[in-house]
């Protein structure tokens, strides 16, 4: 008996041995990475039963200047703000305001999706676990720097098409988590952005937190966004999502995301504070829809056995544990956020350009926190981006040999020049200037290109203003008489629903 106690005692010490990162060891593989990545800067903090045992910055906050990140440097962390939404609906929930399974359209009364039954259907819960039947990311274009209201963005998800039977099917919307936020002032008369102070900011102590990008001129230690364009890492500006904030608008530090994360862990409570109801928390970490685990993961991680999204929260098991996580990506920062509950573990990764590192970086911090020999997850996966990026240059440049360079557009250019408009993104011109044509979305003056004839009736359109964005092809098409109809755009970009988006001419008369 009591050589089993030693041998049990001995395994519990090495399991919680193992529970405690080489921190010398992950900082230089940190630094390895993000020099192979290419990344500016980045900051990682990582929280150990109520400590923050890591939290530090690496690189500088702009390319080509010197100032340093620390665990104080802000960045944006996009759609980890969706676990704050749905945290602050909880608190709501607890003192029986709404329920989860309530009615949108008993709150948003201008709420409507494609299908009538769909609409009347719609629930609180569903706005937050992406069942509603639309692809991912559809209609962002609305919303992305334009000048559309918050009310105007909901207004327009009616026409949005589904491309799957209602709660049949895993589709990620920014416009519904959006829609989420706005039934907090419907209910409490504040705004989305007060309540998230007064609820989360303030009594955590997230001095340096906020929803919207109007504060940056306020605060000195900012990091800045960066892309790659053509082959170099730049720095690039800020883009508004204020009018997205619920489901993306949020600035942080690492040292003001590990307050967020310790409240996480101790099941929404801190310094005997309630936050929220542990049976709130439940709800949040529940699994509402399935994803799919995809070959590559099944491959890559093979202890993963399930993938599924909660409220505001992603969810896959790993080692044998729970792992709550969810990513965030705007236009030049990544963000990743990792929650392990029966391990009170959790870190936060924030880094200042469009890279998968943040993703990897979660599976190797994961593996040195669970005493697991795993794989170099950064070296993988950047290899596997560097075969994708030679393989786009390949067919780019097949696809440019094969283009009929001396054919001509059917009409002359001041004939494709006009207002085109559509009910979901709004109106957009086509003008002639120097010989070239030009595209402007009205909707969001960012989006603008000279177009550049590439064969026949389509041309090639560039969005500079987003160098993150690859090039694409603007295709018109003529009707019956020979006259300019409607054009679609199209733009290979994982991340936005450019895919063929279609104007119809506006007759002048109109």
């Amino acid at each position: 008996m009591q050589k089993s106690l030693v041998f049990f005692f001995f395994l519990l010490t090495a399991n919680l041995y193992a529970q405690k990162p080489d921190l010398q060891k992950l900082e230089a593989y940190i630094q390895k990475c993000m020099t192979e990545w290419e990344i500016p800067g980045m900051a990682v903090g990582i929280i150990k039963n109520d400590s923050l045992i890591f939290a530090k910055g690496f690189g500088v906050r702009e390319i080509g200047k010197t100032e340093k990140v620390d665990a104080n440097t802000m960045f944006g962390i996009a759609s980890n703000t969706k676990a704050f939404t749905s945290a602050a609906l909880a608190t709501l929930v607890d003192e029986g305001k709404i329920k989860w399974d309530d009615k949108v359209t008993d709150y948003i009364s201008y709420f409507e999706m494609y299908d009538p039954f769909v609409t009347h259907e719609f629930t609180i819960r569903d706005l937050l676990c992406h069942r509603s039947g639309l692809a991912t990311f559809s209609g962002d274009l609305v919303w992305d720097a334009s000048k559309y209201t918050r009310e105007e963005i909901i207004r327009s998800i009616k026409y949005l098409k589904p491309v799957y039977s209602f709660r049949s099917h895993y589709g990620y919307s920014n416009l519904l988590v959006l829609t989420a936020g706005e039934i907090i002032p419907k209910v409490t008369g504040k705004s989305y952005d007060d309540y998230i102070k007064e609820k989360f900011f303030e009594p955590l102590g997230m001095k340096n937190t906020n929803t919207t990008i109007k504060k940056h001129s306020e605060y000195k230690n900012l990091a800045i966004p960066h892309a790659r364009s053509y082959g170099k890492v730049i720095p690039i500006k800020y883009i508004s999502w204020d009018n997205i904030a619920p489901a993306g608008g949020i600035n942080s530090t690492v040292n003001d995301m590990s307050k967020w994360i310790k409240m996480q862990l101790n099941n929404g409570t801190v310094d005997e504070k309630l936050y929220f109801s542990k049976a709130a928390q439940r709800d949040m970490w529940s699994s509402q829809t399935v994803e799919n685990i995809s070959k590559f993961d099944e491959m890559l991680f093979p202890s993963m056995h399930f993938h599924n999204y909660g409220l505001g929260w992603d969810m896959f098991d790993y080692h044998g544990r729970k792992i709550i996580n969810h990513s965030g990506g705007l236009d030049g920062m990544i963000s990743q956020v990792v929650l392990v509950p029966e391990e009170k573990t959790g870190f936060v990764i924030l880094t200042n350009s469009i890279n998968y590192l943040p993703y990897t970086l979660m599976y190797s911090i994961l593996d040195k926190c669970f005493g697991v020999e795993g794989k170099d997850y950064s070296s993988i996966i950047l290899n596997y981006v560097k075969i994708r990026d030679e393989n786009k240059i390949k067919a780019d440049k097949e696809a440019d040999e094969k283009r009929n360079k001396n054919s001509k557009p059917s009409l002359q250019l001041e004939k494709y020049c006009g207002t085109y408009g559509g009910e979901l993104y709004g109106n957009a011109t086509i003008t002639l200037k120097n010989g070239k044509l030009e595209l402007q979305f009205i909707p969001t003056p960012d989006f603008f290109s000279v177009l550049e004839h590439w064969q026949y009736d389509t041309f090639v359109v560039e969005f500079k203003n987003f160098p993150s964005l690859p090039k694409g092809k603007v295709n018109f098409i003529l009707n019956q008489d020979g006259d300019v109809d409607e054009f679609k755009i199209d733009v290979p970009n994982p991340d936005f629903d450019f895919t063929e988006l279609k104007f119809k001419m506006i007759p002048d008369n109109k």
